[in-house]
């Protein structure tokens, strides 16, 4: 929101104090005479329209088109055949790394507005069809319905006589989202969206009534409205909502209406113009023209005839474009009163959602004062939606923590991928486009740490860079290194890689020589070579160092010159037989030898070298400062063929990896591929955009932007083995499961040249893993109709990850009505450095530069396996351990070592039921807790507190050691419904 005048803070206090005054009168006068009228009946005290109003002020006048009560599309469900009712499941055969995906039955062009408490009341009462599942083969298709007293809900057609099918509200214990009760829990997981479901606990016995909707929508309103009920019963007895939150609800109202009085004083209304601006002045993250493409009707509504608008009128359309109901279904789930949250509830929020710990109420309390608009709001410490909705801007998906590097800098070289660039100079294709130095300045700047050089000779005894043998445009070799030493450590002070390529005379070698030595200067490194040293050098120490890479003569040449291959240091795919050894022999007959000056050689840190396999490689005993290149058609062969083996040479040696000639274009590869097999130098086009960039960049985000990110240890440690072709699980390792639920987007913009015809765009989101074999997956989100405005996506998927440190998730929006080019807009992210719980992400275009206020609104948690995929809901532990899967030792033909490792297999066998025990003991923790698998320990705890503290009876928990762990013993007459829950957090202890 814009910021308020001094003078609209004087207005917001006397439009405060009146207004309080008056309505907490009101609200007074209705409590006192419906006490009178109706004292059997609490219930009865507020009418929905009543209750709309204590929920705030004018609230229920707000419109919001984001969000729909989903129409009914449930009629082919057959009462009396239960067992013939449809299923769906959204599971593809063969997609291993996709684990679920959950959509809504059905979408309607029904449209009612949701924006408060009141609107999901009055939306009860209108009733709502859904299905009452009754046991695995019972599952009916019912209407439900809150009655006008807001006492009892009730279904129908029922088998029950009518006043038995109800069920008090005052009745009502619990309300969970998702699937959670023992009912769901025997169901097959994908008959039903986990979003659509729900479940209400009532009754002494703790009984569950489960439902499922038509909509996550549709279910959210049932939600929210029940908690809003059985929350206000709980702190009055009786269905009202507190002055206190009529007061605060008014604050939001007020600032509104006093913004808009400053502006308008002279006249009180506002043409079409003064509208926009206001509406852009108070919400500075709000797209104009995405409003006036999707909101061009409702602006008219909302003017007068003469074509101005009033306080009112401007306050009712601010409300409808600016309120985000996905959010408000958020805040009210944490709201302890009402729609907004104290600084208990944002602790509560930030803790169980955000992954945040060790908060205190003062740090909380510093967050209300930062977001929320209000100064009241401020003062008395609690959070509305306005300040709750800039809270949630500002929480990125990226990781804090990788804006600075973070990662171990002192392993070898050899162990990081190195942001690398291929044919630097080149601003567009490998034949005729243009060289710069613009392109070097860009690619360092932009975190690149190995950039090519192709040198010939030039006229005027000057070198220069262009890429041979083609019509591209040429530039100085001076030129360049001004601009490498100049722009080489402004992104990041870690060692840039030079690649000469030396095609130039002695004479103008010794040029090169020269103007390495007089402009680089102390940046060159000296002593990179060590005849003691079998590794690579650390990146931190190499720290502002440039390595300079290239052909290089014998470290015990004695002459002032010699001869070496001009044919480009490449590797290939390995050959068997007599072929290998004619292709071998041909090769050095026809290689082409030019002369290398000493000077230029001793500048060289890195030596080129042809690859001719991984076996001459360790009978040659071969230097640790040799690197060889591959084309990447070569490399991928290389990987099919044995890639074991390339992951073990990468381990210690340097591999350079670029686009194959046939690329003129400058296209660029998919670099994944490679780094899966841990090649470190994977050079990239950088002047062409696209997917494959995107991951690169994206990439390299990692570690501070450095250009250096470690390689996972499976692709680094000698004595651990990975084979990155394989498309099965990895031994050993206890695959995570990722859970991604895209909720909406926001001021997506028209795809690049669609033209001034196309008013709106109809949105969907593709979502990319990419990573090892196994991991990869892809999935599309519904399309939203004619809305880049804020559409709603609202859905949910589950990915299986075994190598996270591999995995780059990357989300792309694209317009399914444009024809031709419909990329909207993309965010491509490594795993490592996604932060869990809600984040907003921020879209690039094609061109890799930010969209103004373009974001996505996403939800991430991450799971182990067995704490939801092996783990069959109502398993026991001892059943489990019968199937168990463990890792198992591979010998190695030498006696006295497999001797030894056997002893490990016992250790290993216990540290394995170990990690499985507590991982299915956390589980079963939360199913009786009734929450989802996504959910963590700290959220159950949370919530069996609140269990426990809101019970009408009484009794007391006392903590005591047995054994040297906590142990909860439950003094006085405990329910029922929550012995099961402390029996179960006491089996997790042990664990």
């Amino acid at each position: 929101m814009g910021g308020v005048s001094d003078l609209s803070v004087i207005e917001e206090s006397e439009q405060l104090k009146s207004n309080g005054d008056s309505f907490n009168g009101q609200l007074r006068e209705k409590h006192q005479r419906s006490d009178e009228q109706s004292s059997d009946h609490p219930a009865r005290s507020l009418s929905p329209d009543q209750y709309a109003d204590v929920d705030g002020i004018g609230r229920r006048t707000r419109s919001l088109s984001a969000v729909q009560i989903q129409g009914n599309s449930l009629n082919n469900i057959n009462d009396e055949y239960p067992n013939k009712m449809p299923r769906r499941s959204s599971l593809a055969s063969g997609n291993r790394s996709r684990m679920q995906k959950h959509v809504s039955f059905s979408s309607s062009s029904d449209e009612k507005a949701i924006a408060s408490a009141g609107d999901c009341i009055r939306a009860m009462q209108a009733g709502t069809d859904m299905i009452k599942i009754r046991s695995v083969t019972r599952h009916y298709k019912r209407t439900f319905v809150l009655d006008q007293e807001m006492s009892s809900l009730t279904w129908k057609p029922s088998t029950k006589k009518a006043e038995k099918a109800f069920i008090k509200i005052s009745d009502i214990r619990e309300v969970f989202k998702g699937q959670t009760t023992d009912i769901f829990r025997q169901l097959v997981k994908e008959d039903y969206s986990e979003d659509c479901s729900f479940s209400i606990i009532y009754g002494d016995k703790y009984e569950s009534l489960d439902l499922v909707a038509s909509s996550p929508d549709e279910a959210n309103v049932w939600i929210t409205g029940l908690r809003c009920l059985i929350s206000n019963r709980k702190r009055s007895g009786k269905y009202l909502i507190l002055a206190i939150l009529t007061k605060k609800s008014c604050i939001a109202e007020s600032r509104s209406l006093l913004v808009f009085i400053f502006p308008v004083r002279g006249s009180g209304f506002l043409m079409e113009e003064q509208v926009m601006g206001l509406v852009k002045q108070m919400s500075p993250h709000i797209n104009l023209e995405q409003i006036l493409s999707k909101h061009k009707v409702r602006i008219k509504k909302f003017l007068a005839a003469d074509g101005t608008m009033n306080r009112a009128q401007f306050l009712n359309f601010f409300k409808e474009i600016t309120t985000r109901p996905e959010v408000y279904f958020i805040l009210v789930r944490y709201a302890n009163i009402g729609d907004f949250l104290t600084v208990d509830d944002l602790m509560a929020f930030l803790e169980s959602e955000q992954g945040v710990s060790k908060l205190s109420k003062e740090d909380c309390l510093g967050l209300v004062k930062k977001y929320e608009p209000t100064r009241r709001g401020r003062r008395e410490g609690f959070l509305g939606i306005d300040g709750f909705i800039k809270y949630l801007l500002e929480q990125e998906l990226f990781d804090s923590k990788h804006l600075n590097v973070c990662e171990d800098m002192d392993q070898p070289l050899s162990h990081y991928f190195i942001a690398s660039s291929h044919n630097t100079d080149l601003l567009e294709d490998q034949l005729t486009g243009p060289s710069s130095v613009e392109a070097y300045k860009s690619a360092l700047l932009s975190g690149c740490r190995c950039v090519e050089m192709d040198c010939w000779d030039g006229p005027n005894n000057e070198p220069v860079i262009y890429h041979g043998q083609s019509l591209t445009t040429k530039i100085t070799f001076k030129s360049v290194i001004q601009a490498i030493n100049e722009y080489a450590f402004v992104a990041s002070e870690y060692p840039v890689i030079l690649w000469i390529q030396n095609h130039c005379s002695t004479k103008q070698q010794r040029i090169i020589a020269h103007y390495l030595k007089e402009i680089l200067g102390d940046k060159l490194c000296n002593h990179f070579i060590n005849e003691n040293q079998k590794l690579l050098t650390s990146p931190r120490r190499l720290r502002r160092k440039i390595i300079l890479k290239g052909k290089k003569l014998p470290v015990d040449c004695k002459e002032m010159e010699g001869f070496v291959s001009d044919e480009e240091c490449s590797g290939h795919a390995p050959e068997n037989g007599e072929k290998k050894k004619a292709k071998k022999d041909n090769a050095n007959q026809n290689k082409k030898q030019v002369k290398l000056i000493k000077q230029l050689s001793d500048l060289i840190n890195l030596k080129c070298i042809t690859f001719n396999g991984f076996q001459e490689a360790k009978e040659n005993n071969r230097n640790y400062y040799e690197t060889s290149s591959f084309e990447e058609v070569s490399a991928l062969k290389l990987n099919q063929a044995s890639p074991d083996e390339f992951v073990n040479f990468n381990k210690n040696y340097l591999s350079r990896i670029y686009p194959a000639t046939k690329r003129v274009d400058s296209s660029n590869y998919n670099p994944q591929d490679l780094w899966n097999c841990g090649c470190q130098l994977v050079a990239m086009n950088y002047q062409t955009r696209g997917e494959m960039m995107d991951l690169h960049t994206g990439k390299f985000t990692e570690n501070g932007g450095c250009g250096y990110v470690l390689k996972p240890p499976a692709l680094r440690e000698d004595y651990s083995y990975f084979n990155p072709s394989s498309k099965e699980s990895i031994p050993g390792v206890d695959p995570q499961i990722l859970h991604i639920r895209i909720i909406s987007g926001q001021n997506l913009p028209k795809p690049r040249g669609s033209g001034s015809k196309v008013n709106a765009v109809d949105p969907y989101v593709i979502l990319q893993i990419n990573g090892i074999p196994i991991d990869c997956a892809e999935e599309r989100s519904k399309t939203i109709a004619n809305n880049g405005f804020n559409p709603v996506f609202d859905e949910s998927y589950e990915f299986l990850i075994n190598l996270p440190e591999l995995a780059i998730l990357r989300f792309l929006v694209k317009d399914d009505e444009h024809i031709g080019d419909d990329f909207i807009g993309q965010y491509s992210i490594p795993l490592t450095c996604v932060k869990l719980g809600y984040r907003h992400l921020k879209l690039y275009d094609d061109t890799g530069e930010l969209i103004p206020l373009a974001t996505l609104f996403i939800h991430v948690a991450m799971t182990g396996k067995r704490a939801f995929g092996s783990y069959k809901r109502g398993m026991s532990i001892k059943k489990l351990k019968k199937t168990r899967e463990y890792a198992q030792l591979k010998t190695v033909g030498i006696k006295s070592i497999d001797e030894i490792f056997k002893e490990a297999v016992k250790p290993l066998r216990t540290s394995t039921d170990l990690r499985d025990n507590v991982q299915i003991a956390i589980a079963q923790f939360k199913e009786i807790c009734g929450l989802a698998p996504s959910s963590n320990i700290k959220q159950c705890i949370k919530y069996l507190t609140s269990r426990l503290t809101g019970s009408s009876q009484t009794f007391s928990l006392s903590i005591t050691s047995n054994e040297g762990y906590p142990h909860l013993e439950a003094i006085g007459g405990v329910p029922e419904g929550y012995k099961k829950s402390i029996s179960t957090f006491q089996s997790v202890i042990p664990h």
